[in-house]
């Protein structure tokens, strides 16, 4: 197959991809979906790409991985996009691989976590700051901060859930737990469905572990976070790897829950991380998030989303062109100038410096969406150089606002 289609030199652009907009990524996936419609208003704005007004495609994949190898096929074949982007998780962006490598398409990804490990496609770039090991990296901060606390704790218990996300964070854990010198002395893994986490809580008691590292999805993070908070059992540090606690709606769902848990963020609004663009997107996002229906701050996603949109862009004006070999050359040797701050690509096209951030969730008085804003209720407590606060150990002295 040839690597780029021939396509008109007039006309719209039309860049393709899928979204889970529905299923239980949708939260997350609908907060991209504004950010690259809000990107796309600024670039047509700005004259389009080439001198050609910009269109996105998006296909709802419906969190269902078997139906996206097809929505791709029919946006390249069918709907005859010019460019295809990569949609929102694992979940979505690795079923795309096979096509996009047989295509020999430029492929960029959003906040897919080692999606290319195994693969080492060329062409492929990852929109997700874990760096070149992004499954140690995810959660490496956690461990480097345990480390350092006196007494050193030194057991861990690992807690995941039972699906595809959870293998890679679960892998970097354990990496970590022997580079940093813990012994696991229990893991788990639950049914995503679960509801009830008594028995789970009363087992990882019973291991008696110094860190309880979670890695959870949305609902079963809520029910994680009110099950450990109403526990007699209290780890020293708890938290890691949960996706849940970075959206706005689980935020104020759990108000003074979450204090005291650390977990991983791609960015927060302090002040080591005010890159140019981003308080400007993040003005327009926000005004239109109510109506939108979707996360009402859009930290998590969000710039990221629209940093992955600046990256193709950037890409295709240096190039002069929508060719893909072209454009994943231009890739692998540039730095780009996103929201999300400086991003160059290094190995297997994930960032060549990481920038993973960990949190703790501190002061948190009630359930007002005020209690989140500006930065309010977290500190970056890792890497040390963007930390905006210290670290509140153990987990049961930063509990009380």
């Amino acid at each position: 197959m040839p690597a780029s289609p021939k396509v008109a030199k007039t006309g719209p652009i039309r860049i393709g991809y899928c979204l889970s907009l529905t299923g239980p990524v949708a939260a997350n996936a609908r907060s991209a979906q504004l950010a690259h419609a809000i990107w796309l208003e600024d670039v047509n704005r700005r004259g389009g790409l080439l001198g050609r007004p910009v269109e996105l495609v998006c296909q709802d994949d419906h969190a269902d991985a078997a139906a996206v190898p097809a929505l791709y096929q029919r946006l390249l074949d069918e709907d005859r996009v010019d460019l295809v982007i990569g949609g929102y998780g694992t979940n979505s962006i690795a079923p795309a691989m096979p096509l996009v490598m047989e295509r020999q398409r430029f492929f960029i990804g959003l906040q897919g976590l080692g999606v290319n490990s195994a693969l080492g496609y060329a062409n492929y770039f990852a929109m997700i700051p874990t760096g070149p090991d992004p499954n140690a990296t995810l959660t490496e901060g956690f461990f480097a901060l345990a480390a350092q606390q006196v007494p050193r704790p030194r057991t861990v218990a690992l807690l995941s859930a039972d699906a595809v996300f959870a293998r890679n964070p679960i892998v970097g854990a354990r990496q970590n737990a022997a580079r940093f010198g813990f012994e696991v002395v229990h893991e788990a893994v639950y049914p995503l469905a679960t509801e009830d986490f008594t028995p789970v809580m009363d087992a990882v008691a019973a291991s008696g572990c110094d860190l309880l590292f979670i890695c959870s999805y949305l609902q079963d993070s809520i029910a994680l976070v009110r099950a450990v908070h109403a526990h007699a059992y209290r780890p020293k540090m708890v938290g890691a790897s949960m996706i849940g606690p970075q959206a706005t709606a689980v935020k104020t769902a759990l108000g003074p829950l979450l204090n005291g848990f650390v977990n991983y963020e791609y960015w927060a609004p302090s002040p080591a991380l005010m890159f140019p663009g981003v308080q400007d997107f993040l003005a327009s996002y926000q005004g239109r998030a109510a109506d939108a229906g979707v996360d009402l701050l859009g930290h998590y996603t969000a710039p990221l989303a629209y940093a992955q949109m600046q990256v193709l862009e950037q890409a295709v004006q240096a190039t002069q062109g929508l060719d893909d070999a072209r454009l994943g050359a231009h890739a692998r040797a540039a730095t780009f100038d996103t929201v999300m701050g400086p991003v160059r690509f290094g190995p297997g096209g994930e960032w060549a410096v990481p920038r993973v951030l960990q949190v703790q969730f501190q002061g948190i008085a009630g359930h007002a969406l005020g209690e989140f804003q500006g930065g309010a209720g977290q500190a970056v407590v890792w890497p040390p150089e963007l930390a905006s606060g210290p670290l509140v150990y153990p987990y049961a002295a930063a509990r009380t606002p």
